[in-house]
């Protein structure tokens, strides 16, 4: 769970298989987190070996999306298998919390939604924010900072860690393929100036004009060993993303002029809206999630967590949930 940090959209859940094989014992831990939240374990040695990875886990304080919190662990579930005479292994599945159990029965003829599966009750579902809410977009306090891409040095260095921004203009996407490729090739854009979202869109098209209908930003590690090169190289100011970057890229956002932002785990679909529309796309012969697509965006919200300065909230949690850490040991 400390390694996890918020790499994964923590809170996360853990489903663990103690004995098996590595095959065998992997899957049963992953069918762990099959169990609901509020079950308790018929084994009662593995139900208090639950409870007590739960309460320590929280200790840690990594919170939610590596923030820092209370709440670093919703769920921990244990199975047991009989295991092999010459090993003892223990296997871990760690899922970030989300609820992706939707399915719905459709009429045949018409395509029409005819039942939502897997929904309690038999009441109809409420949309949780209303029509005006969602027209409303991201609620303002009046400390946002707005940022118009192109974007320049002196507008990134007046950044700190804890600030909210609100970006504007033009923004590309790159996951691991687009980094990987820019490190040998010149980008198909100018990125001089710009947003890096890593962010694999889900999209969709009609006739000639493609439709973002989901963009929520992916985790950031992956590009660790890519990242500092490509702001120096090709003069990125703003990288986006979830779970924080490491010392080689907070050390290139200093030396460089940029900072890293991070974007909001699950909120995919409330991104989607702040994508006026796509003005195009390179780079399509890595497939659809890995393409880098050009966005045009408007009041875009994140959260500076690693500024031009060497600051990193991502580092500071990590610290003192280590800390924390070893009294539990």
């Amino acid at each position: 769970m400390w390694k996890a940090q918020g790499k994964g959209c923590s809170p996360g859940a853990v489903g663990v298989c103690i004995g098996g094989d590595r095959t065998s014992g992997y899957t049963h831990a992953k069918e762990q987190l099959f169990r609901t939240l509020d079950d308790v374990n018929a084994d009662p040695r593995l139900a208090e070996l639950e409870q007590s990875i739960m309460d320590e886990a929280n200790q840690l304080t990594v919170g939610p999306m590596g923030f820092s919190g209370r709440t670093s662990l919703i769920g921990c579930k244990i199975g047991a298998m009989n295991r092999l005479p010459a090993s003892f292994f223990v296997s871990v599945a760690y899922d970030c919390w989300a609820f992706r159990r939707l399915g719905v029965r459709l009429d045949a003829s018409t395509g029409a939604i005819k039942e939502w599966l897997y929904r309690e009750g038999t009441k109809p579902s409420v949309p949780l924010l209303s029509p005006d809410a969602v027209a409303a977009g991201f609620p303002r306090t009046g400390r946002e900072i707005a940022l118009q891409a192109p974007i320049t040095e002196e507008q990134v260095r007046s950044l700190k860690v804890g600030d909210v921004v609100l970006i504007s203009g033009r923004m590309f996407t790159g996951r691991d393929a687009v980094h990987a490729h820019l490190m040998k090739h010149d980008p198909p854009v100018d990125l001089n100036g710009g947003v890096l979202y890593h962010c694999g869109p889900v999209v969709t098209k009609s006739g000639d004009t493609w439709r973002v209908t989901a963009a929520g930003p992916t985790t950031s590690i992956r590009e660790e060993p890519y990242q500092a090169d490509i702001i120096k190289k090709f003069g990125v100011r703003v990288v986006i993303g979830k779970g924080g970057m490491g010392a080689k890229t907070l050390a290139g956002l200093k030396a460089s002029g940029a900072v890293y932002l991070n974007g909001i785990g699950g909120a995919a679909q409330f991104y989607a809206r702040c994508i006026e529309r796509v003005d195009g796309v390179s780079l399509m012969e890595f497939g659809t999630p890995e393409a880098m697509w050009h966005l045009e965006v408007r009041d875009f919200p994140a959260i500076v967590t690693m500024d031009a300065h060497g600051n990193s909230l991502h580092k500071d949690v990590e610290e003192a949930s280590g800390a924390i850490l070893k009294t539990l040991a």
